[in-house]
């Protein structure tokens, strides 16, 4: 603005009476104009700005200030969590519920193969007492608390899922050892390395 004005005195200086007109009265009045203006400016220009003095008011209201926009930044990123921790939520009671169909379903499908298993068992894998001669009386003796192989299935596959980490069962009297040696001979069952007498059920889901 000082520039401008500076500007607009040299030129209006620079003209000669000899361009002038009848409108020298407005002229010069301009100038006067200009010349006051000039003067009031450099009376401001010699001026010391006032600043703010940073009194306990002033900064408590450049708290409050910092402290509302913070809060509201804070505001934000709480939205922001809360609004993805519903979704997390919500994916997790999804996959919740689809794990315990998914259980629902398998549980069921056990329960079918092992009723079907278990009517094979018995139809082709009775116990000796029905198929062995009874003039084998020691056989026909001992087989008064043998199990049946649908029986010892069922041990050495509860084994193996209620206790991974030890699948292997005991080899007890109950256990028919034609029925064991026929598990161990076709890869259904396997023996301990160390222990002999105890066999675990093939983890054929693995």
């Amino acid at each position: 603005m000082w520039k401008d004005m500076e500007e607009c005195q040299n030129k209006l200086s620079l003209i000669g009476t000899e361009t002038l007109t009848d409108s020298n009265a407005q002229l010069s009045l301009l100038i006067m104009q200009v010349k006051c203006l000039t003067a009031e400016l450099s009376q401001w220009q010699k001026k010391t700005p006032e600043t703010i003095p940073l009194t306990e008011d002033v900064l408590i209201t450049l708290g409050k200030e910092e402290f509302q926009k913070l809060r509201q930044d804070l505001e934000m990123v709480l939205s922001t969590m809360e609004s993805k921790n519903e979704k997390l939520k919500e994916d997790l009671e999804r996959i919740f519920n689809e794990l315990k169909t998914k259980m629902l379903n398998i549980k069921e499908y056990k329960e079918k193969l092992l009723s079907t298993l278990g009517e094979f068992l018995e139809d082709h894998f009775p116990l000796p007492d029905r198929s062995v001669k009874k003039k084998k009386k020691n056989i026909q003796e001992s087989s008064v608390n043998l199990i049946t192989l649908h029986e010892m299935l069922e041990i050495l596959i509860n084994r193996l899922f209620d206790v991974p980490h030890d699948p292997y069962v005991k080899i007890s009297d109950s256990f028919w050892p034609p029925y064991v040696e026929l598990l161990l001979r076709n890869g259904i069952a396997l023996r301990h390395p160390e222990d002999p007498t105890r066999i675990r059920l093939e983890a054929f889901h693995q």
